[in-house]
């Protein structure tokens, strides 16, 4: 029962990097699904994500989704330009609900 508790309030954090396109949607689907399913706060930072199109988008809510159903909590945080600039072109900022930090043109 201890054991239990532990994972129900534990807490998972995690980078995913390179490419968040169709060709890697199912394996990102893999790589997300374990924490999800033993952590009670999932925070992915996405300061490595080198390219984003509307498959990783997917991928990201679904998770988003996934974790809400089950009453947890799902952070994205360190968000790439290409992430951010996807956000933006969906205006999906408010659904993560997620601080961005915007930096100025050419600094990031």
């Amino acid at each position: 029962m201890a054991q239990q508790e532990k994972l129900k309030h534990a807490t998972a954090h995690f980078a995913l990097d390179g490419e968040m396109t169709i060709y890697r949607a199912a394996e990102l689907k893999e790589i997300l699904q374990p924490h999800i399913d033993h952590a009670s706060v999932i925070e992915i930072d996405l300061s490595k994500v080198s390219e984003i199109d509307s498959a990783g988008l997917q991928v990201l809510i679904s998770a988003k989704l996934e974790a809400m159903i089950r009453d947890k909590q799902l952070h994205f945080v360190g968000h790439s330009k290409p992430v951010l600039e996807m956000l933006d072109l969906c205006d999906l900022g408010g659904f993560f609900g997620d601080q961005v930090v915007i930096f100025p043109h050419g600094t990031h």
